[in-house]
């Protein structure tokens, strides 16, 4: 019998299913993009918050998924007091439980934004992760629609903001009263009828997607697509389902309905004070096709869809669609107070908004300019002190600058690196070089592009312009007029 232990398995590294890494590239055009965000946010009088990634799982609302462990929809976790924690589903829940802790040191209204990443325990896809950003802005304690009017115009300037122009747009604008006013007119009100209303819902969100006659097959027995999948409908009457097309048709449209009426003088108001800020239906829209899916909604939900074409998966040309929404949640706040707290807001998808700026080539496109490497010669102490206090000297003087790390005593590993690492400037000072007080200065981008250019050795000797000798203390001076150089390069080169 063997009494060898047995070697011990080599860890495999593999990352969890939706979720993903992100390249210096994302984060550098994520920051980009909330960098500008939070600069019309704070112009709008909003300042920011940030709550934890853990909430108490009964503080996160009752959209989440009725189910007897309360880590179904959410990740949770039970902490050493035996009480449920989970990963936040969204920004907004936790923000109604800051404002009820903190209630008697808030100042009503209150404007408040934050940014971070919230957590679906959902099954992963294309496109579809468990992990991914949200930026949010909400005003709490304002009751009148005025408020919400203020989401939408600044969920338009935004946009704006952000390099999309007028056209490309559209705020659009609706209420769940006026929705579940219909509801009720139709004979779908009460907790009966609470999975019918939400089969209408779904196919009144198609509306865009498929048009009136394919709503009007949602709303009754189902639609089959053209592959022959057939997805079941509301399972309506025929009157109820031309009550709602005329609904969202806006065919003198007049159901007896209290909330109806009160949801509709509210988008009237909504459009008002819109059009009198100078907010035209090209930015703001009023349309009674928006369904916003979370049921802490009140009264007005508002949605921000981008309306260029772009290519998906399949080579195909479609709408962009969504990048964010909100809408009023009165009750949210409350729940934890025991009397009414008014609030609305809207969350941008980071992510989704991000894709399609990309599309737009309105991100990304900030220059970033690799580190300048100072290369290590000698190994001794008093060297890389010498060799580190170059690097500083130029990171004081705004120049990005890294020393060499990695294995020095073979140097041409050094300007391999330097190369793959795209750096546009070496630095280089041997023995010889610090006993005359000089530092050798090479322009990594000249060089490549004279040894694309040159073919023989006395021709490269002839066209030494990319290595320089300069003395160490105008070495700084020299690195700044390479790179400037190198900048009006590419500015020429478009």
């Amino acid at each position: 019998m063997n009494d060898k232990q047995k070697k011990p398995q080599k860890l495999k590294a593999r990352l969890p299913r939706g979720f993903v890494d992100r390249s210096a590239a994302d984060i550098r055009a994520v920051n980009e993009m909330t960098a500008k965000i939070r600069e019309v946010y704070e112009h709008y009088g909003f300042d920011p918050v940030e709550t934890p990634l853990f909430e108490y799982t009964d503080a996160l609302g009752k959209f989440l998924p009725d189910a007897d462990r309360p880590n179904e929809g959410v990740f949770s976790l039970q902490d050493d007091d035996e009480q449920w924690m989970s990963l936040r589903y969204d920004l907004t829940a936790p923000l109604a439980r800051h404002v009820a802790e903190n209630f008697n040191e808030i100042q009503l209204p209150y404007r408040t934004y934050r940014a971070g990443y919230v957590f679906r325990n959902e099954k992963p896809g294309p496109g579809r992760f468990r992990q991914f950003m949200q930026f949010d802005a909400d005003t709490v304690g304002a009751p009148g629609v005025q408020a919400d009017a203020e989401m939408c115009m600044m969920m338009a300037d935004t946009l704006e903001a952000l390099g999309i122009k007028r056209g490309d747009y559209v705020i659009r604008v609706n209420n769940r009263k006026v929705i579940d006013g219909v509801m009720d007119s139709c004979g779908l009100g009460g907790d009966d009828n609470a999975g019918r209303r939400l089969g209408v819902l779904r196919a009144i969100d198609k509306l865009d997607k498929f048009g009136f006659d394919g709503v009007r097959l949602l709303l009754g027995e189902g639609r089959k697509d053209e592959s022959g999948d057939f997805t079941k409908g509301a399972g309506l009457k025929a009157e109820q389902i031309d009550f709602i097309i005329g609904y969202l048709s806006n065919d003198e449209f007049y159901p007896s309905s209290a909330l109806y009426a009160e949801g509709f003088g509210e988008l009237s108001t909504i459009e008002n004070l819109v059009r009198a800020a100078g907010y035209e239906e090209d930015r703001i829209k009023i349309d009674p096709s928006v369904i916003r899916g979370l049921e802490y909604y009140t009264g007005p939900v508002y949605e921000a869809e981008l309306l260029f074409d772009v290519t998906n998966e399949k080579g195909e040309k479609v709408v962009f669609g969504s990048v964010g929404g909100g809408g009023r949640y009165d009750g949210l706040v409350s729940r934890f107070m025991g009397q009414p707290v008014p609030a609305t807001g809207f969350s941008i998808g980071v992510s989704r908004l991000m894709t399609a700026l990309k599309n737009l080539g309105k991100l990304g496109q900030a220059e970033v300019i690799e580190p300048v490497l100072v290369t290590v010669m000698d190994g001794d102490v008093e060297s890389m002190g010498r060799y580190q206090r170059m690097t500083q000297e130029l990171r004081k003087a705004g120049i990005r600058a890294e020393m060499y790390q990695g294995n020095w005593k073979k140097f041409g590993n050094q300007l391999k690196y330097a190369d793959r690492r795209g750096c546009p400037v070496a630095i280089i000072q041997g023995g010889d070089e610090r006993a005359d007080g000089v530092v050798q200065i090479k322009d990594l981008i000249e060089g490549k592009r004279l040894s694309g250019e040159i073919e023989d050795n006395a021709s490269w000797r002839e066209a030494r312009v990319a290595q320089e000798t300069v003395a160490e203390g105008d070495f700084v001076a020299k690195v700044k007029e390479i790179l400037a150089a190198q900048a009006e390069d590419r500015n020429r080169a478009g």
